[in-house]
């Protein structure tokens, strides 16, 4: 993935996007290579004339123009990515959109704890090769509102199916990963949070063949054992220590944790009766009783302690999809930023954007991640851009061969006048973004320049 090459990813995209008119088509490729070019401007700082503007505002506004036709071709594209590897993540997390300006308020429904705040929630699923430590992609992504009239009945929810549920959300994703990857399936274990721990979605993972990783939230009943699921760590399988590196958020300070991790078999039963869930239950945790300790519940057979704590690195990857979330909120594509006028328009913005949030999280995990930090730069930056951030940076002569994607990910936050103060090594979006967009200026002069002399 070259970001200098924007228009070749938003064909490769959105390229297949079935919009009705292949105008419309080439106008979408149009318009999400500029946003991915000027990540997290707005459409008219963006586009390169009135007339792109224009184009891309009339694609927006068209009620022809679907939101799940735009998102369809990019999950046909991640489809395409995730054929070439033998291994996948799809990394699930719900996140809430607030659009805090009241120009679509009456469209919109209420997120979070309150009825007086607006937007949209989103159900994102995020493909990851952790053998490679590549973002493969978006592979589903749902939205919806929270209506008003709705809000303050959580008390009834016994009362609905499981069908009717927000939490339903987790069962629907894996429906729709199943239909777009067909036998790729097979080779994808989902990674999901606490929220994801419901009797109906674990038991159709099971039915259905599909691998997971969910962390417990319930202390649920054995059916083999008297007693409940969190009380069995005292008498598994010891698999040895693991650390865990807790990276720096809000007040936390990053700091290094030594993790004992111990497994077994479980059966997991329902009071009111159901047939017991066949399941492997890992716990991680750490010496002090009150610090970090992990419940993992899994349908993969673990029978030694390399496979245990494999289990556990599949479960420290999910904080990419909080990352993913982030780049596509506040990181980078801004998509909260956007000031569209109905409902319908704003998810067509909104879903472009899920897609360049994707690209904009790929360049910084290629910076950070200890598995490709080393690799060369030329993955994210053609040869004259590394070049002149070298020789806007370092000041001196340029190496024989492309310096690292470490090098590259810090040169550009310090481009953006990233100091860092908190000694972690990682830059956070917006220096990263700062600097990425005084490099395409640099880019653009030195262009400029050299057309100038050609034309003397």
């Amino acid at each position: 993935m070259v970001l200098s090459d924007c228009y070749s990813w938003a064909n490769d995209i959105f390229g297949s996007a079935e919009l009705g008119d292949l105008r419309r088509t080439r106008r979408l490729v149009t318009l999400a290579s500029s946003l991915a070019q000027h990540t997290g401007l707005s459409i008219v700082k963006s586009s390169r004339s009135p007339a792109e503007v224009e184009g891309a505002y009339r694609l927006m506004r068209n009620p022809a123009v679907l939101p799940d036709a735009i998102a369809d071709a990019g999950f046909a594209a991640t489809v395409r990515a995730a054929a070439e590897h033998t291994f996948l993540l799809a990394l699930e997390d719900t996140t809430t959109i607030n659009f805090g300006h009241s120009s679509a308020a009456g469209e919109l429904g209420n997120i979070g704890t309150s009825k007086h705040t607006h937007g949209l929630m989103a159900h994102s699923v995020l493909l990851y090769a952790p053998d490679c430590a590549r973002v493969v992609g978006l592979i589903d992504q749902q939205r919806w509102c929270r209506m008003t009239e709705d809000y303050g009945k959580k008390h009834q929810r016994r009362q609905r199916t499981y069908e009717e549920k927000e939490s339903y959300k987790w069962q629907k994703a894996s429906e729709h990963m199943t239909q777009r990857l067909s036998e790729i399936q097979s080779r994808v274990i989902s990674v999901c949070d606490r929220e994801a721990d419901i009797w109906h979605y674990l038991d159709y993972k099971i039915s259905q063949g599909q691998r997971f990783v969910v962390r417990a939230a319930q202390n649920r009943l054995l059916a083999e054992a008297p007693g409940k699921l969190f009380s069995l760590p005292e008498h598994l399988t010891e698999a040895g220590s693991h650390t865990l590196n807790v990276v720096q958020k809000g007040g936390r300070a990053a700091r290094q944790v030594q993790m004992f991790i111990s497994y077994s078999d479980v059966q997991l039963k329902k009071a009111t009766g159901e047939a017991p869930l066949s399941l492997t239950y890992i716990c991680c945790r750490e010496a002090d009783p009150e610090g970090t300790c992990w419940h993992l519940l899994t349908s993969e057979k673990v029978e030694n302690t390399a496979q245990a704590r494999v289990i556990v690195s599949h479960y420290e990857r999910r904080w990419l999809i909080e990352e993913y979330h982030k780049a596509w909120k506040s990181g980078g594509a801004q998509v909260e930023q956007l000031r569209m006028q109905t409902r319908d328009n704003l998810e067509r913005m909104v879903t472009v954007l899920a897609f360049v949030a994707v690209r904009v999280l790929a360049l910084r995990q290629g910076g950070v991640s200890e598995e490709t930090q080393n690799e060369s730069c030329e993955s994210v930056l053609s040869p004259v851009e590394w070049k002149l951030l070298w020789m806007k940076q370092e000041g001196k002569a340029l190496p024989e061969s492309p310096p690292t994607l470490k090098w590259a990910c810090q040169s550009l936050a310090k481009l953006g006048r990233w100091y860092d103060s908190k000694r972690t090594g990682r830059p956070g979006w917006i220096v990263i973004w700062d600097g990425w967009f005084r490099l395409q200026e640099m880019v653009e002069g030195y262009r400029l320049a050299m057309s100038l002399d050609q034309e003397i």
